[in-house]
């Protein structure tokens, strides 16, 4: 078949499907300028040029931040010599490339227009940048928004970098699984979503400043060789090329993309010149893209130094033949000098006109105009990396992540984890270091064994050592790290993993679930699992997202682009539900400026640089997504033990939320308490006591006549020491629990205590007959008795089973040290009146002691991550996990004020508007509930703008009468931050 009736056919065809149209271009070729001021000055820098000037324009020469001088004084010399066009950035830094650019436009006669390969941002071809997302990525999301939102945020770091064009989106159809350049860099193998997301990927760029350039035309899919080492030959035939090939490119023109990339392809069914590539072929360039399908924007080559043409022309050579097949933009030149030659050459053998090369430059001018070369600004070197530093950008790029994340299989129903309570999980990451983000996210959620091998080849005496560590558990994650793209080489899968997974898959009694964070292609080598998930890449933000996916945290809505296997085939995705357990976010991703939430850095610092506590931690949450989680200083002021996020803090009267005041909600949620009924109603022996008429609400809310405290302890000291008849040093049935370590109280304490409390005397009423408001701790030692008689067990027990184990709460527990080592718990008092000794990991507060860690007003441990899971299962109103901890809506009952005349709600505390300098931010509702504790710790609730504030410290240690945590208003101070950082309206108009 001739050339021309293929080339008749293909135009036929497209006529017939519709893909050839007449648009209006941004920056039009024809007699319609933009604007005048556009005309003015095209036509004033046009005059300017001398012939082999214009000729300079048409180039786009390769530039480096990371070579020597020699290199940038031989750009120094073609834009100053020749006049080149342009610069393509490749590898270096953000600071070196900025400083160059300033350099190059400054000797420039025409500004150059600066582009960039900037496909999944600026650290495709830099360090120290930000990575959004590959295209196989977009292809698996849910939402083009997201992918709008990408563009955007990249142009805008282009634009910082005073960079005018990405060489992007790709917009190949890639269906060949095999094929080595394009595979992950497409979006997937379905032309209606390749075209889509292409679509918003222009957009976002364009919209704010950038010359988006689709490629690889006419389309560079279905192949298996690189270009950038061959020629790759594409056979499709006339149907394939235009009904799927063509067809993402034509409605990339129809919606206006600035510029479009010529692939380095042989197609036959376009060119008859054997091994001629596509960018030098007029055949296409000019009569099918440029005439046929109409398009009118900048026409870029793919890049001369390829080996696909390279090989074939000499430096120079392939430039001419290039702009002879209708090219507009000469990228990566290897000789320019040449090149010009070789052009002037063409052209006076008649083979390009200079009226065609006129136009080119002038449509290289207008180019320059919309990108604001008329008027060029340097780039600000000095606040470089702090403008690239957009956090609105960290949001975007965990979004994607979020609504990427596929999950293929799902046969054990397993995902997402719902019953933590029954789970004994490991985490086994392979290919990633030790401490990584994967496996810290998966120990946020429960407690969770991770076991690290960072070698992805490792051989099977690696994982044969691993599999018996294996046996306590009955639910192992394996995720698989730091893939690559290569089909050949198995992705970077190695057998010894391969066989490790079969291994685990063969053991029924375990459920294995098997994250690919990797190419999709990949999931092919481990079909065989049962449970299947794929992240699609392996970097901070993907490991950040997939365990909260895998925990449901995050609901699965992502679906493969392409088409993996026979039984995995595009389009598959089984969405999974939110579970509404707490997420990991950035601060933009729920409307808080990262930048004034970062202030709480000095509030915290501060508190440290006056001993207001040694350290602490600070957690932010919103709308369910924790935001900030930071912790700062030491256990102690000699700075030997450093706080992290897992230190353990006593939490003092944060118990009484935290523990007590959970079980007697879950009573009234119940329906097995009444707070209107009189508390010797459930206990009895109240009857005959001064105590006898006081109800459950009056003691909640601190209101019953009790006395903040009566001394319990203290009776059981001497002079001389301890009471033997209370305390033995060695752990017998009489004497069951620890006070500290190598003492132990009676059994009988307890009951002492309680004694104690029904003989105390009560506050005077005031003169209405009431009693006074007068906070107590006898309240809650109370209400623990109360509630362990209804519940008929330990409260210990029942909020361990009800709440604590389900929630995946690890840290959180009376009397720490059975379980942890006293490095993991931030030290209190030095105790020098009661027990004598430096106190760690024993509760602090002396009746708790005495009662064995566990009382109803003090005794429990945790870190503020925990802690926030539990509160936020409160500020929920009992929903969290997939499950129902509250049936009603006890906790919004037990929250609001009661009364006018108390600031309390019943057994949560509030703000105290009566004070300036109050417990909680002035700028907070009045809703806002929480408790504060004696320690230097505290948690407030904000129900209205659904936030959650922790913070923990030791300002006890080591003496409990250090005051500054209040002197400096520290907590409150911080609580300020949160709502300052709020982004209003106004704000979001400034961005």
């Amino acid at each position: 078949m001739g050339k021309e009736l293929r080339i008749g056919l293909v135009l036929l065809l497209l006529a017939i499907t519709g893909l050839i149209v007449s648009f209006s271009h941004p920056y039009d070729n024809g007699a319609k300028p933009a604007s005048v001021a556009e005309q003015n000055w095209v036509d004033s820098v046009f005059a300017s040029l001398t012939p082999e000037q214009r000729l300079g324009q048409l180039f786009m020469v390769a530039a480096y931040s990371n070579k020597d001088q020699k290199h940038v004084q031989h750009i120094d010399r073609l834009v100053r010599d020749y006049n080149i066009g342009g610069l393509m950035f490749l590898q270096g830094g953000p600071r070196r490339q900025a400083k160059l650019t300033n350099r190059y436009q400054a000797e420039a006669r025409t500004p150059l227009l600066i582009a960039m390969d900037a496909e999944w941002g600026l650290d495709m071809r830099l360090d120290s940048s930000m990575h959004f997302a590959k295209q196989m990525t977009l292809g698996a999301m849910d939402d083009e928004q997201y992918i709008y939102q990408m563009g955007r945020e990249i142009a805008m770091k282009l634009r910082t970098m005073g960079v005018h064009v990405s060489f992007s989106p790709v917009i190949d159809i890639n269906s060949n699984p095999n094929n080595p350049v394009i595979g992950n860099r497409s979006f997937g193998e379905n032309k209606e979503q390749v075209t889509k997301r292409g679509l918003a990927y222009i957009r976002g760029l364009q919209d704010h400043g950038v010359i988006a350039v689709a490629k690889h035309f006419p389309g560079h899919g279905d192949t298996d060789v690189d270009s950038h080492l061959a020629l790759p030959v594409i056979n499709s035939d006339l149907a394939r090329l235009t009904d799927v090939d063509l067809y993402p490119f034509q409605k990339s023109f129809e919606a206006g993309v600035m510029g479009v990339m010529v692939a380095h392809l042989y197609v036959p069914l376009i060119d008859t010149v054997r091994s001629q590539s596509t960018t030098l072929s007029r055949a296409l360039v000019t009569g099918l893209l440029k005439e046929k399908m109409g398009y009118r924007g900048l026409v870029f080559t793919d890049a001369l130094n390829m080996k696909s043409v390279s090989n074939l022309y000499k430096p120079g050579e392939v430039d001419a033949l290039a702009l002879a097949a209708g090219n507009d933009v000469l990228l990566f030149s290897e000789d320019v000098p040449v090149a010009v030659q070789k052009i002037k050459e063409m052209m006076a053998a008649g083979k390009i006109s200079v009226e065609d090369v006129d136009q080119r430059v002038r449509k290289i001018l207008r180019a320059k105009f919309w990108a604001g070369l008329n008027r060029p600004q340097p780039v600000d070197v000095a606040g470089l990396m702090q403008n690239l530093d957009r956090p609105l950008a960290r949001a975007v790029q965990q979004d994607i992540y979020e609504h990427a994340a596929t999950v293929v299989r799902n046969e054990d129903d397993i995902l997402p984890f719902a019953h933590l309570d029954t789970l004994r999980m490991a985490s086994i990451t392979i290919g990633a270091p030790t401490g990584n983000e994967f496996g810290q996210m998966m120990q946020n959620y429960m407690p969770c064994a991770v076991y690290s091998v960072p070698n992805r080849y490792a051989p099977d005496s690696t994982f044969e050592r691993l599999l018996p560590k294996l046996a306590a558990y009955n639910t192992v994650v394996v995720s698989l790290h730091n893939l690559n793209n290569t089909p050949v080489h198995n992705y970077g899968l190695g057998d010894g993993a391969l066989h490790f997974i079969k291994k685990l898959q063969e053991n029924k009694a375990v459920k294995t679930v098997v994250v690919v964070m990797g190419n999709a292609y990949a999931l092919k080598h481990v079909e065989e699992a049962r449970n299947l998930v794929c992240g699609y890449e392996d970097n901070y933000a993907s490991q950040h997202v997939l365990p909260q996916i895998l925990f449901g945290a995050l609901p699965a809505v992502g679906r493969l682009p392409v088409t993996v296997s026979e039984t995995m085939k595009a389009g598959l995705g089984l969405p999974t539900p939110d579970f509404r357990r707490l997420r990991y976010a950035t601060p933009e991703a729920v409307g808080l400026d990262s930048k004034v939430l970062a202030q709480i850095d000095n509030v915290a610092t501060e508190a440290i640089a006056y001993a207001a506590a040694p350290g602490c931690q600070v957690l932010v949450a919103k709308d369910g997504a924790v935001v900030f989680e930071k912790s700062y200083g030491f256990a102690t002021y000699d700075k030997s033990q450093p706080i992290s996020n897992e230190t353990l803090y006593d939490l003092a009267s944060v118990t009484k939320v935290a523990g007590t005041l959970q079980a007697i909600m879950w009573l009234k949620d119940e329906g097995r308490i009444n707070l209107d009924s009189k508390v010797s109603d459930y206990m009895p022996e109240l009857k005959a006591t001064n105590k006898k008429e006081m109800t459950v609400r009056d003691v909640l809310l601190h209101q019953a006549g009790l006395k903040p405290g009566i001394p319990t302890w203290e009776r059981t000291v001497t002079k001389s020491g301890l009471k033997p008849t209370f305390y033995a040093s060695t752990r017998t049935d009489d004497f069951p629990r620890q006070v500290i370590p190598g003492t132990y109280v009676v059994r009988t304490a307890e009951d002492s205590v309680w004694t104690w409390i029904q003989r105390s005397s009560l506050l005077p009423k005031g003169k209405n007959g009431k009693y006074p408001v007068e906070y107590s701790d006898l309240s809650f030692i109370i209400l623990k008795r109360l509630a362990e008689k209804q519940l008929n067990q330990p409260i210990e027990t029942f909020l361990q089973k009800q709440f604590y184990a389900p929630l995946g709460l690890n840290t959180m527990t009376y009397n720490p040290l059975e379980r942890f080592p006293k490095s993991c718990i931030a030290p209190t008092e030095n105790d020098t009146y009661y027990r004598h000794e430096q106190l760690q990991g024993s509760v602090h507060d002396q009746t708790a002691a005495m009662m064995g860690g566990v009382a109803g007003h003090a005794g429990l441990f945790s870190n503020a991550n925990d802690l926030a899971k539990l509160m936020q299962m409160d500020l929920q109103n009992g929903r969290y996990g997939g499950q129902r901890y509250f049936t009603t809506p006890v906790v919004t009952e037990f929250a609001r004020s009661q009364s006018a005349g108390n600031r309390r709600g019943l057994g949560w505390d509030h703000g105290d508007p009566s004070k300036p300098e109050g417990p909680t931010s002035n700028l907070s509702p009045a809703s806002t509930f929480g408790h504060t504790g004696f320690t230097g710790t505290c948690v407030w609730m904000d129900p209205e703008n659904k936030i959650l504030y922790i913070f923990l410290s030791n300002r006890v240690y080591p003496d409990a009468g250090n005051n500054k945590l209040r002197q400096y208003n520290i907590r409150t101070r911080i609580h300020d931050v949160i709502y300052k950082a709020i982004i209003t309206d106004a704000d979001k108009g400034k961005s």
